[in-house]
C-alpha cells in the first residue's frame, strides 16, 4: 500500500458566491513556484456558480479539493472546516477575491522554517474591483507583537501563514475573525514575522461608506472584547485602532492609477 505524504502548506479558501473571482485565486495557487501544497476551497452554500467552479479545478489537478456545506455559516467557520480537513505542516489563508503573487509560498516557506516561525505574513498591494492597481503597499515589519497588533491591523489575512500545531479555531461572532485569532496566536508564541514584499494582491471592496466604516468599529470592538478587554478598553483600543484604519484606507484610495496589468 503508498503511503499518503502530507504537503507542506494547506492553503484554505473560504467561497461564498465568489463565481465572478476564485477563478483568479484559483490560478494563482496553481501558478505558485513552491508546488507541495494542498488547496482547500470551502463553498460555504453559493447560490452560483462558486461550486462548480472550484470542482472543474479540483477535476485537473488533485492538490486541490472541494468541500462543500449545506448551510451559509460565515466565513470563520469555513476556514475552521477547511483547517480541520487539513494535512499541512503549514496554513495559508486565500480569499477566493484575492491573489498571490508566484513566489509567495516559496518565500514565505523559507521564512518559517529559517526562523522557526509559529506565524508570519507579507506586505499587502491594493487592487480595486475594477482592477485598478494602487500604488500604495501596505509594508510588513519584521517584527510584530501582540501589542503592535492592537494597535494596527497590518497582517492581512490572506497573506497570513501559520504552522498548523499552532492555529486555533477562528472566533465566530461580530468581530474582525482574523485578527481576533492572530491575537490569540501571538499572545502565546510572542511574535509574527513579516516578509516585506507585498506578495498578496487585496481586492478593494465597496468599504467607503460611513455604515461600513461604522460597522467595523463595531467589529473592533468585539475583537477586542474576545480577547478578553472590558468595554472601556475595548473603545479606546478601538479609537486608538480606527485612526491607523482610515489613514490607510485614505492612503489606499489616492493611489489609484489606471488599468494595469497584474503581474503574479
Amino acid at each position: 500500500m503508498n503511503e499518503t505524504i502530507a504537503p507542506t502548506v494547506s492553503v484554505i479558501m473560504p467561497a461564498f458566491n465568489a463565481e465572478a473571482t476564485i477563478a483568479e485565486g484559483l490560478d494563482s495557487v496553481l501558478a505558485q513556484t513552491f508546488e507541495d501544497w494542498e488547496l482547500i476551497v470551502v463553498d460555504d452554500a453559493s447560490t452560483d456558480n462558486t461550486a462548480e467552479a472550484a470542482r472543474s479545478y479540483a477535476a485537473k489537478d488533485s492538490r486541490v479539493k472541494l468541500l462543500a456545506s449545506e448551510t451559509n455559516q460565515g466565513v470563520a467557520a469555513a476556514r475552521n472546516q477547511g483547517i480541520q480537513a487539513a494535512g499541512g505542516e503549514y496554513l495559508a489563508f486565500l480569499d477566493s477575491d484575492d491573489l498571490w503573487r508566484k513566489e509567495k509560498l516559496e518565500k514565505q516557506v523559507r521564512l518559517m522554517e529559517e526562523q522557526g516561525a509559529v506565524i508570519s505574513f507579507t506586505g499587502t498591494a491594493y487592487m480595486n474591483s475594477a482592477g485598478k492597481m494602487s500604488k500604495y503597499v501596505l509594508r510588513a515589519v519584521e517584527n510584530f507583537g501582540y501589542d503592535d497588533l492592537l494597535r494596527r491591523n497590518i497582517m492581512s489575512c490572506s497573506s497570513v501563514m501559520v504552522r498548523r500545531d499552532s492555529m486555533v479555531p477562528f472566533p465566530q461572532g461580530y468581530m474582525h475573525e482574523d485578527m481576533a485569532a492572530w491575537l490569540l496566536i501571538l499572545k502565546r508564541c510572542g511574535q509574527a514575522y513579516g516578509l516585506d514584499e507585498p506578495l498578496l494582491i487585496y481586492r478593494m471592496g465597496e468599504a467607503t461608506k460611513s455604515s461600513n466604516r461604522i460597522k467595523s468599529a463595531r467589529m473592533n470592538l468585539g475583537t477586542y472584547r474576545e480577547v478578553g478587554y472590558g468595554r472601556v478598553a475595548s473603545t479606546i483600543l478601538m479609537l486608538r485602532y480606527a485612526i491607523h484604519s482610515i489613514s490607510k484606507r485614505l492612503m489606499i484610495q489616492s493611489g489609484w492609477f489606471s488599468d494595469n496589468e497584474v503581474s503574479q
